[in-house]
């Protein structure tokens, strides 16, 4: 099975190809398609995709089988088990079809497959069929209608396309036009669809109207013409539908047949990316799976720029200059992240701010860029000294650049649905001309902390990932009451005030860490087909400065603090920094941190530099404040186990080994239809994913209200593992696996570094016996003999959270009492000795040696 389109309610999940309408076979009396094979071969070559595309359309329209897309529709969902498990009635399902009354489908086509070749030949079979008298083209902008009109030319005057005509062909070579002349007969229309509008002066309106019946009109990316149910549709599928025009045949061709991320209720073929990148029509795509920690944009800029160098490098034989896109939400954004390229390429570059601009192209549909829109025909020449595009996400379609190694988005708003993923994918997809031998890659430089909600999409699009579902079951004996306590956020300001001066710089120097300037890193990427890994190699170059600038920065810095205090009504409020420390005394401060640091070279990283500022940073400071947290009013809350949100693992998890489920007899019938058949593969001892299964032979010692349990690799399988056995499970009423976030949920704080922080977390496990529950974080051995700050605090606040709690339980007489264990896996027996020896009772401890 290939992975899944969307989720629905009850957890079932579907692919886009299961949503596919069939055609079923037409009569040949009524349409004989065999007729235009030869034109078919002489047209699409080898791309049978192609070919199949036409042929379903065609027998969809002249098949004879059917009147309009409602009766299509509905007998797909007679007989398709997907559709009616999807929409569940007939009534649910028909307010999704966009063009119900007309002969009206879609075609979802890969970017980069060769949608205009589908489109021509479509339209220049019904014009020799003679079914039609003229086609109309929509698109949604110029740059599109200019693409259209200069292939459809082309194809129109190809010898060998109009020889491979059947005899008696009514037409045979279409007049390839725009709306700024009349559709006559035989006419092939392309224009952008802003010539529909009443207030546009086309000839659209003049040359259609009344004679829908006898025109087709081919819509391309289809996705800008459907709305969401409910919703108020738009001018362009106003037109379609008009009774003014009365059209019949009706097609939407589109990469991204989404309307948000719901897939369209009327495709009849689909050639999806994957299929696109596993036959080798367009290129690999690899995203950022891990990334070094970076100091900003500016490092972010470094490693992008090492990636595009290296792509030059490997692409200098082949005679290509590759280019990076740069995405933005925002036209603003756009404007201002060419800027900070151009100025930090001229930087880092060493050349000239004019040399610098001239390699960044900015690309959006305002009209101060609409010359570079034009420009964009010409970035794949060798000659051009473009490199980087910058553009707006939603400004996408209608480019056929081909030298495109590196897609940058710059936010994730750019790149956080499927339609924009696969929009933005699209535009890196296609392979340059004449390419041979190895498959090229395009690289999507995502920031890594998206990764995972990134690869859910792209996986999602590309239909490459299967899931198991662990859900809540109803019918559990195992479920349990939980209890947790709400805490309420209050601000208070302390009455402690500062007057006067700090002491500052009394040893002489700041305590500096050793630098590095140049710092060997790795970025891991991640095949978005195979999930397989790779590594780049780059180096991080931190900014420094002279020991000459950082005393001025420190003596400025100063001279301001005094300036803002010299109009304090109280004199003691009045500082003078900077007479006590001028610019001399500050240099010597510096010299000597570097001395004591070791620092021979006098330059500062910007890391040590901060560290100078923070120095002085308490010098603003006139006041203290602080957050505490009090109980609500009403802070006990109490909840069920079957409350659990249901959570999942995809097989790129379980193949690699990062997740491992726990299952016994029985847990198959528990999962959704579609996730049955992976259920037997991840089950089966012997297959790909034998070392991510765990079964338990007796399914009385499986004792949690679960489906199936998920576990995480490493410490927590092996504790999951003893959690199931016999000699320990005898002792436990019944457990749960928490999940990541928003069910039972702890705050606590800690400082990293010098920044206070607050957090949430999640314990790991929830187990119950008697009146007891007891709420288990699991940690590596590492953190026995060396605790990290964060989780000395998250057993600190936890240990104290569950005091709290317990005391509530005991004023409210409830016997259920808490207790909190962090445990590591040197003590799991320990753990587990106790629990068999009820040694866990009493006041919350950890039981993780420190």
């Amino acid at each position: 099975m290939n992975a899944t389109a969307r989720r629905t309610d009850d957890s079932r999940t579907f692919r886009n190809e299961d949503l596919v309408l069939a055609v079923k076979p037409h009569n040949p009396a009524k349409w004989d398609e065999s007729r235009y094979e030869a034109y078919l071969d002489a047209l699409c070559g080898h791309r049978n995709y192609q070919k199949e595309a036409i042929r379903t359309v065609l027998s969809y329209w002249l098949g004879g089988r059917y009147t309009d897309l409602r009766q299509l529709a509905k007998e797909n969902f007679e007989s398709n088990d997907d559709l009616r498990h999807r929409w569940g009635r007939w009534d649910s399902m028909a307010p999704h079809l966009q063009l119900p009354e007309q002969l009206a489908c879609s075609l979802d086509l890969a970017t980069g497959t060769g949608k205009s070749f589908v489109l021509y030949g479509i339209a220049a079979i019904l014009l020799a069929e003679g079914v039609v008298d003229r086609v109309l083209v929509l698109c949604p902008s110029n740059t599109i209608e200019t693409g259209l009109l200069s292939k459809f030319k082309e194809l129109a005057t190809n010898t060998d396309l109009r020889d491979a005509l059947p005899a008696g062909a009514r037409i045979t070579t279409p007049r390839v036009i725009n709306a700024s002349e009349t559709i006559v007969d035989g006419a092939l229309c392309v224009e952008n669809y802003h010539a529909i509008l009443e207030h546009v002066n086309s000839s659209i309106r003049d040359s259609l109207k009344g004679k829908g019946a006898r025109v087709a009109v081919l819509n391309d990316e289809a996705h800008h013409v459907a709305n969401e149910t409910n919703q108020t549709a738009g001018k362009w599928k106003e037109f379609l539908r008009s009774p003014d025009y009365g059209f019949r045949h009706v097609l939407g061709v589109s990469g991204t047949c989404y309307v948000g991320d719901e897939y369209f209720s009327d495709v009849l073929f689909r050639y999806s990316l994957r299929q696109a990148i596993e036959e080798r029509f367009v290129k690999k795509v690899e995203y950022v799976a891990e990334m070094p920690a970076t100091h900003g944009q500016e490092d972010r800029w470094q490693l992008i720029w090492q990636r595009q160098s290296d792509w030059k490098k490997k692409l200098k034989s082949r005679g290509i200059r590759p280019l990076t896109i740069v995405v933005t939400q925002k036209i603003a954004a756009c404007k201002q992240v060419a800027e900070e390229l151009a100025d930090w390429l001229a930087a880092w570059e060493k050349i000239k701010p004019e040399e610098a601009r001239a390699k960044v192209l900015v690309v959006t549909s305002a009209k101060e860029h609409q010359a570079n829109v034009a420009l964009l025909r010409g970035v794949d020449s060798p000659v051009s000294k473009v490199e980087w595009i910058v553009s707006v996400s939603m400004l996408s379609e209608g480019w056929d650049v081909k030298n495109v190694f590196q897609i940058v988005p710059h936010e994730e708003r750019a790149f956080n649905s499927k339609l924009l993923i696969a929009q933005v994918l699209g535009r890196g997809l296609r392979k340059p001309d004449g390419w041979t031998g190895d498959d090229p890659v395009v690289t999507v430089f995502n920031h890594d902390s998206w990764s995972g909600r990134i690869k859910h999409l792209v996986n999602e699009i590309l239909e490459i990932e299967r899931r198991l579902t662990s859900s809540p079951l109803a019918a559990s004996p195992y479920h349990f009451d939980l209890h947790n306590l709400d805490y309420t956020r209050v601000e208070e300001v302390s009455d402690y005030t500062q007057s006067g001066e700090y002491q500052i710089f009394e040893k002489g120097y700041v305590v500096l860490p050793s630098q590095v300037i140049d710092q060997a890193v790795t970025v891991e990427f991640e095949d978005a087909l195979t999930g397989k890994h790779s590594k780049f190699a780059g180096t991080l170059r931190q900014k420094t400065f002279s020991s000459d600038e950082v005393a001025e920065q420190l003596y400025q810095r100063l001279k301001s603090i005094d300036q803002e205090s010299a109009d304090a009504s109280d004199p003691a409020d009045r500082t003078n920094y900077a007479k006590r420390f001028p610019r001399e005394k500050c240099a010597a401060i510096v010299a000597e941190s570097l001395w004591q640091a070791g620092i021979t070279d006098a330059r500062i990283t910007d890391d040590n530099r901060q560290k100078f500022l923070q120095a002085i940073g308490p010098l603003h400071r006139k006041g203290s404040k602080r957050v505490v947290y009090v109980l609500s009013p009403q802070a006990l809350k109490s909840f069920s186990t079957a409350t659990r949100q249901s959570d999942s693992c995809s097989s790129a998890e379980l193949r690699r080994g990062s997740k491992t489920i726990f299952y016994t007899d029985g847990c198959k019938a528990t999962l959704p239809d579609e996730q049955q058949d992976f259920f037997d593969e991840v089950a089966d001892q012997f297959g790909d994913f034998s070392g991510a299964r765990f079964f338990v032979a007796n399914p009385a010692d499986f004792k949690t209200p679960m489906s199936l349990g998920i576990a995480d690799a490493g410490p927590e399988r092996r504790f999951m593992g003893m959690l199931t056995d016999r000699q320990n499970c005898t002792h436990v009423d019944a457990w749960l696996k928490n999940t990541a976030m928003n069910f039972y949920a702890l705050e606590y704080a800690w400082k990293k570094g010098e920044h206070p922080k607050r957090g949430e977390f999640s314990p790991d496990f929830l187990i119950k016996r008697g009146e007891q529950v007891f709420v288990t974080e699991i940690k590596d051995d590492g953190e026995v003999s060396d605790p990290s700050p964060e989780n000395v605090k998250k057993h600190e606040y936890a240990s104290a959270h569950f005091a709290r709690l317990n005391d509530w339980l005991e004023k409210e007489g409830l016997a259920v009492r808490y207790q909190f264990n962090m445990v590591a896996p040197r003590d799991f027996n320990v753990f587990f000795r106790s629990f068999e020896k009820e040694r866990l009772l009493g006041t919350a401890r950890s039981w993780t040696r420190r």
